[in-house]
């Protein structure tokens, strides 16, 4: 299953002329284009799609939606092992 995952901004880089960022997923970094949200800022919470953010969104509804993906066992299948252990090491609660 593919998923739109929230997750928040990091780190906002230029790579080969492109937006970049360093998201985090509740402990779990990836690099994600910006190239749809180029203006997003450190500390923003962006839902990202095969690796675009596709859309904004508030901290309180990242949360919750991410917690929701965790009672329903998504964040397993989409990220591997180790994905809610990170994110309660972060204090994320999910």
């Amino acid at each position: 299953m593919c998923l739109a995952v929230p997750g928040r901004v990091l780190e906002v880089f230029e790579e080969s002329g492109t937006t970049m960022a360093d998201v985090d997923f509740g402990g779990v970094r990836k690099k994600v284009c910006l190239a749809y949200l180029p203006e997003t800022g450190v500390g923003e919470y962006v839902i990202v799609h095969v690796g675009f953010a596709i859309q904004r969104l508030d901290e309180e509804s990242a949360k919750e939606t991410l917690a929701t993906f965790e009672r329903l066992g998504i964040l397993e299948e989409e990220f591997g092992d180790g994905f809610a252990a990170a994110a309660r090491e972060k204090g994320v609660e999910l």
